[in-house]
This record gives structure tokens, sequence and C-alpha cells, in this order.
């Protein structure tokens, strides 16, 4: 249970159960890795650096120690996910997305290169 003051970037009582099966299961408790997101969406959100973030969170060098171990192990990527699909399949949508949409304006501007276009400008 949270005894400091929440912060707006915190973790709902849903959102925490539904996120809270999808990480690592270790030796953390599931109270300290709570804490630990609620760092590392302070930092998410505020921008500010690691070293900044406030006393009442977990330390600064732990959170940010978990966030690249979650990032390493694909944590991060299974969450965004299952999420999504979890989003997509309440929203009355397939699973996954079955259309692709490339940009074929970016496509263009990279078959010559941007010097041809001011090269030509400057004879």
């Amino acid at each position: 249970m949270i005894t400091r003051k929440r912060y707006p970037t915190d973790l709902s009582d849903k959102q925490w159960e539904q996120l809270q099966d999808l990480l690592p299961q270790k030796r953390t408790s599931a109270e300290k890795q709570r804490e630990y997101i609620n760092g590392i969406l302070y930092i998410l959100r505020t921008g500010c650096s690691w070293r900044m973030m406030p006393h009442d969170l977990p330390n600064w060098s732990t959170v940010k120690t978990y966030f690249h171990k979650l990032r390493r192990d694909g944590t991060w990527e299974r969450i965004n996910d299952t999420l999504r699909e979890k989003l997509r399949q309440e929203s009355g949508r397939e699973a996954e997305p079955s259309v692709l949409i490339v940009d074929s304006q970016s496509v263009k501007t990279t078959e010559k290169g941007a010097h041809v276009a001011t090269t030509a400008a400057s004879k």
C-alpha cells in the first residue's frame, strides 16, 4: 500500500491489476514493483532526469536499473503487445492489425537524394 501522497502518474489499482501479471515474478515484492513502475511512469511523463526523481519514490538508480532490466528482457515489448491486443479486442477489433500503410512521399524523396535538387539550383 502506498503511504506517500499519490502523483498523477501513479498507477490506479485497476491499471496495476492488469500490469502486475505481465511483470517478471522475482524476489521483489509486488508492492516494490508497483513503486518502481510508478517511478518509471513519473520519469516518462515529466521528462525529468533520473537523478531528479522525487525522494518519496524509490531510489532513482534502483528504478533506472529496473527499467533497463525490463527493456533488456523484452518485458516492455510484451506489456505493449498484450495491452494493445486487449484494447483492440475490447473495442471490437481484431487483436492484430490487418492493414499496413506505407507513406509513398517518404519513398519518393529518397530516390535521388537531397543534393541533386540543391546543386541544380546553384548552377
